[in-house]
Parts: C-alpha cells; sequence; structure tokens
C-alpha cells in the first residue's frame, strides 16, 4: 500500500512544513497551517498521449508563426485577451460573487459556434439551462457537465475532444489521488496543473473561473496565478451596471486593455463607447461635478467625478472617496487649502466616481480639484469643458501622458473647452481638434478660470 504522508500547508501562499507552526516563514501571516493527509499513487498523471514527448529544439529553428486566435464572437473580450483565444491556452477569471463571471464563460460559450465543454461543479445543468434562455441564446454545441471530479472531467475532455473548456469553478475540483478537502491549496495546485498539461497536450484552451478572498484576491495559493497563461479580474460594483475586465497578467497579449460591459436582463452587453454612456446624466444645473478625461489602457474614457463640500457636523471632518483613492484625495486637499488659501479643514468632503468606476489615472487630480472647487463655492461648472492634469505637491499643474488621444475623444464627444497643464508638449496641434485650450501652470490660476 502507499505510504500516507501528512503535512502542514499554509492556505495563504501553499508553503509546506512538516510541523505545525504559528507563523508562516514564507508570507509572514498567523495561524494559516492546516494539517493535510496526502497520499499519491505512482499514476497520478494523465497523459492524452503518454508516447507523446517533447523533444528539444534549437532556439534558431522554433517556428515563430503568429498566433491563430478564434474569435468569441465578444469585441471587448477579445479586447482584453489581445485578439481571441490562443489554442491550447489557459485563462482565469476572478471576481466578486455575482459580478457576472460565469455569466459572461456561458455567454461565451453559447456564441462561439464551435464546441464548448462546461463543466459545473456549482449549478445543476437545470439552473445553467435556465440562465442560457434569459441570455436568449441555446446552442446544441454546447455540452453541460455537472461534475467536480478531476479524473472524471479529463476522461470526458478525451472522449468529446470540445473546442474550449470551462471550468466553474477551479475551487470545487477535486482529485481522487490527494486526500483534502476541496478548495485547499494541494486540491487547486494539483487540479490546475493536470488541466494545464491536458490544455498544452490537446491544444485546447480551458477558462477557469474563480474564487476572490475577502481582500479581492483570488482564493487559492499564489501558484495558481503563475501556472495560467493570462488572469482577467472583474470590477465594478455588484449594485451598479457597470462591469470592467482588466488584464492583470497576459502571456499573448498586453496588459493595459480592459472591456466594459453593462449587466442587463439578458446578460453582459458590450460598451463600445463608455464615455457616452457614462456621461448621460450629467447635469449642467448641479455643482460638484466635472468631467475627467483619462486613460484606461490604451483607450481614452470621459469619467463624471462628483464632489460635496458641507460643513462638518461632527468635530472631525470626514474624508470619504468612492471610485478615487482617498489617500490622494487627502493630498490634493491638502494642496487646495496651502496653494489656493481655500479653508477646508472644517469641511468634510465627499468624492465619487459616477458608473462605480475605479479610477487610478493621476490625470484625474485636476477634475477632483476642480469638482472641490465648485461644490464649495455652489457654482455649476460648465457642462461642455473637461479637464486633464496632475497636481503637483507645490500646486503646479502637471502633463497627462497620451494628450493628444484625450483631446481628441474630447472633441467626439462635443467638449468646447479643455482644461490641460501649461507644460504639455506644444507641438500638438490643437486647433485641428476644435476644442478651446486652456494650458494651466498653477493650481491657484484654476478659479480664475472657472468662476471668473
Amino acid at each position: 500500500m502507499a505510504k500516507t504522508k501528512s503535512v502542514y500547508v499554509c492556505q495563504n501562499c501553499g508553503a509546506e512544513s512538516p510541523k505545525w507552526i504559528g507563523r508562516c516563514n514564507s508570507c509572514g501571516e498567523w495561524n494559516t497551517f492546516v494539517e493535510q493527509v496526502i497520499q499519491k499513487s505512482p499514476g497520478r498523471t494523465f497523459n492524452i498521449d503518454p508516447s507523446a514527448r517533447p523533444q528539444p529544439e534549437k532556439i534558431t529553428e522554433i517556428k515563430s508563426d503568429q498566433l491563430e486566435r478564434f474569435d468569441t464572437r465578444n469585441k471587448e473580450f477579445n479586447r482584453v485577451l489581445g485578439g481571441g483565444i490562443v489554442p491550447g491556452s489557459m485563462i482565469l477569471i476572478g471576481g466578486e460573487p455575482g459580478i457576472g463571471k460565469s455569466t459572461l464563460a456561458l455567454q461565451i460559450a453559447l456564441t462561439l459556434q464551435l464546441s464548448a465543454l462546461y463543466v459545473s461543479g456549482e449549478e445543476s445543468p437545470h439552473q445553467i439551462k435556465m440562465r442560457a434562455e434569459r441570455l436568449g441564446t441555446v446552442s446544441d454545441q454546447t455540452v453541460v457537465l455537472p461534475e467536480t471530479s478531476l479524473q472524471g472531467i479529463i476522461t470526458q475532455i478525451k472522449h468529446i475532444r470540445p473546442n474550449l473548456v470551462i471550468i466553474d469553478s477551479i475551487q470545487t475540483l477535486y482529485s481522487d489521488e490527494i486526500e483534502s478537502t476541496p478548495g485547499s491549496v494541494s486540491q487547486v495546485r494539483e487540479c490546475a496543473s493536470q488541466l494545464l498539461r491536458v490544455a498544452k497536450q490537446t491544444n485546447i484552451p480551458v477558462i477557469l473561473i474563480g474564487h476572490i478572498t475577502k481582500e479581492g484576491n483570488i482564493a487559492g495559493p499564489k501558484i495558481l496565478e503563475h501556472i495560467v497563461d493570462t488572469v482577467l479580474q472583474f470590477e465594478g460594483d455588484t449594485h451598479h451596471m457597470y462591469r470592467i475586465l482588466r488584464a492583470s497578467k497576459n502571456r499573448f497579449g498586453s496588459t493595459s486593455e480592459l472591456g466594459v460591459f453593462e449587466m442587463r436582463n439578458n446578460g453582459l452587453v458590450e460598451i463600445s463607447n463608455p464615455s457616452e454612456v457614462l456621461l448621460n446624466n450629467h447635469s449642467s444645473d448641479l455643482s460638484g461635478s466635472a468631467v475627467a478625461s483619462i486613460i484606461e489602457g490604451i483607450r481614452p474614457l470621459m469619467i463624471e467625478t462628483q464632489a460635496l463640500v458641507s460643513t462638518a457636523a461632527y468635530g472631525t471632518p470626514q474624508r470619504t472617496s468612492n471610485g478615487f483613492d482617498v489617500r490622494r484625495l487627502n493630498l490634493l486637499l491638502a494642496v487646495l487649502e496651502k496653494r489656493a488659501n481655500f479653508n477646508l479643514s472644517g469641511k468634510d468632503v465627499f468624492i465619487n466616481i459616477a458608473g462605480g468606476l475605479k479610477i487610478d489615472d493621476i490625470a484625474t487630480d485636476l477634475a477632483i480639484i476642480s469638482a472641490v472647487l465648485s461644490s464649495t463655492v455652489d457654482i455649476a461648472l460648465d457642462k461642455k469643458s473637461c479637464f486633464a492634469g496632475e497636481v503637483g505637491l507645490s500646486g503646479e499643474i502637471r502633463p497627462a501622458s497620451r494628450m493628444e488621444q484625450r483631446i481628441t475623444e474630447a472633441g467626439k464627444l462635443g467638449f468646447e473647452t479643455m482644461y490641460i497643464s501649461a507644460f504639455t508638449d506644444t507641438s500638438i496641434n490643437t486647433k485641428r481638434f476644435g476644442i478651446k485650450i486652456i494650458r494651466l501652470s498653477k493650481v491657484q490660476e484654476l478659479p480664475k478660470y472657472l468662476f471668473g
């Protein structure tokens, strides 16, 4: 009989120890070691073709042909992946519960026009059929397999030979060769490794849906993200309709792209021009609202920043931000108070990015400050004006990157005035964009142009 081995595994990073210890030496977390009984047999590797072994090749003789991707029929998903799914690749999709991971995966399987195997470890076939009917698309080429055994799934992949495999989710799978519960570090690592081996041997792409922890990280060992080829993360508030899909890792494309979706009753709908959608509710008679020109990936976007400044009801003023870094907000408020003589020490300041989006472009600084000034004096800003610029600690306004793209997007959406840094490259021909450019060098100059 095979010898049983008992080890202690850190549930945070996957480090192993022969005995229980209170603090992990790898990640530094406390009380994360759990005992796991591991019994491995010699025949634990599942080779599709055991006789096929890779042979060494000279790097000069390796063919460097362009990767042939296949279209997922979803432009936003294709954009994030870099043009489509690469055969034999493994894609990991993570996000909050209910944000749309399973919906997106099922939409791709139904609209792919190729054979797909949808492995569900959380929902019954009846539930998946109800979701497919709600999406309005049902395909005979999509096969549903309610299975959590890794050996059973690999057997079906060998038998069906689909063009795409979707695993929902990786934390529900278990291997008979490891005596630990599904979702544990050992099970997740083993199942992902075996599925990767199958994907590379059969050239069948695999999409894994993963859970996340309360901190927002993908659950399981960090090695899971190293194993896969692409890591996609869903962002957005489940109470808002908009979702952003970002790539934090992509071996076959850029990680600077992002996809924007809108959650509706019939599933996730692609947003080809997010700027128009996010600015639909922009009103001209309300103070505390300013439009920022930002760059997400390589795509320029126009988003609405909202600010509310009021007298502090209690002793300590509040600083609350939704979608914008609150530490950056405190920095900008300190600059306004020091350089522009606006007394905000006794004021509550609330910042919100419309649409539930999370913005990290530092060119949003100028719009945030303009919205705060507008709310402070209770005067609405011009609806046809937008802002793009970084604010330094000394009050100087620094130029934003890729300004030509920002100005082009503002011109296409009908904006008439744009506030930018005076240090922006003067070689840009702003006249051809049909928009008035106001160049500012210091924060002190901003109130004069905004309110006269």
